[in-house]
């Protein structure tokens, strides 16, 4: 119960909801430790069966075939004390880092379309896994996870993501095979901000200029918005250099880019999901006001709470891993319906731009 409250909110509210609901007088300090304790042993107990799949032949999960299954990765700072970012650089040139990367992947699944054609993602498929680790560690714990779900037996795979190259190196390593689609809309982000320091005084221009970049963006035509930004008149150096930096960007990930194509597949092109994962089941709870963690901490709280999404699997006899779907699981606790339909909040279903 305090592991449960613990992971849910602050140790001080969860030492109050204790007190208010079951009339149990502990500890904020008693909170933190049954919370960290617990979900240091689920982590360790993680860690255990990833490092069992990399020395022996993972088996293959039985079940029906999925039609197209997805996996989104992203990171999140998440503020640090002192010690955890001792000799790490900050964002800002010279001074110290006080964050530390959180890394989350999920994998969901999608049968069909709507009425439009657009894709729609199963109900309550989507499944979570995070730590702050390396990205060789991720990329371990995010495949385990995706065998688990049902990578073998899926007849379409995609990869979804923003253009961070350890996204696109993971997905090249763990899921050789994968579709690698861009989300589009940390895409249209680029135009945008490259449009805002090229005509920092000119809010007309900019956005003329951004709107006839990002119609060749969406109609995945990459070689000519390339050549439209090798075409803008400067002699400013730092000007040039953000545009190379750009050119090098949509040059890198053009094949990602083809979203008429993605589209007629009826695929997403959207990454919602994992942003909204990375605000509810991170940033609510571990990026909130005067909140500074430690790496231990930081991690046992992720994984109880990743945890708590599999709270009803071996209640179900782990219904979702085992089937394309997770629609027949039954009941489900609060924090599982609320971490599942957290994605879904995002964007709409569809995750499909307007």
């Amino acid at each position: 119960m305090m592991a449960l409250v613990g992971s849910n909110g602050s140790f001080a509210q969860g030492r109050e909801q204790l007190e208010a609901l079951a009339g149990l007088q502990v500890t904020t300090k008693a909170v933190e430790r049954h919370a960290e304790a617990i979900g240091g042993d689920i982590a360790a107990g993680e860690q255990a069966e990833r490092q069992r799949a990399l020395q022996l032949e993972l088996p293959t999960v039985r079940g029906p075939e999925i039609p197209v299954l997805y996996i989104e990765m992203d990171g999140t700072g998440v503020p640090m004390v002192t010690a955890e970012t001792e000799g790490r650089v900050g964002k800002i040139a010279g001074e110290r880092a006080r964050t530390r990367e959180a890394k989350l992947g999920c994998v969901f699944t999608q049968s069909g379309v709507d009425g439009k054609g657009r894709p729609v993602r199963d109900q309550a498929s989507t499944t979570y896994s995070g730590a702050i680790e390396t990205a060789e560690e991720f990329g371990v714990r995010l495949y385990h996870e995706a065998w688990q779900r049902g990578w073998c037996r899926a007849k379409r795979k995609v990869v979804l993501g923003d253009g961070a190259p350890w996204i696109w190196n993971l997905a090249d390593y763990h899921f050789p095979g994968a579709t690698q689609i861009v989300d589009l809309y940390h895409a249209r982000q680029h135009l945008w901000e490259l449009a805002a320091k090229l005509y920092p005084a000119d809010s007309k221009q900019r956005k003329t200029w951004a709107c006839k970049l990002q119609r060749k963006l969406d109609a995945g035509q990459i070689e000519s918005l390339v050549a439209e930004l090798g075409r803008f008149p400067t002699s400013d150096r730092k000007v040039e250099e953000q545009i190379r930096i750009e050119v090098e960007y949509f040059l890198h990930n053009a094949h990602r880019m083809r979203y008429p194509t993605f589209r007629k597949q009826h695929l997403f092109i959207g990454s919602g999901v994992i942003e909204a994962g990375c605000k509810t089941i991170i940033g609510s709870r571990l990026k909130q006001s005067g909140m500074f963690w430690t790496l231990r901490g930081a991690n046992a709280i992720l994984a109880l709470r990743d945890g708590l999404l599999f709270c009803c699997f071996s209640v179900s006899s782990m219904a979702l891993r085992n089937s394309s779907t997770a629609g027949t699981f039954g009941e489900c606790s609060a924090s599982f319906v609320i971490y599942r339909q957290a994605g879904a909040r995002s964007k709409g279903p569809s995750t499909w731009p307007s």
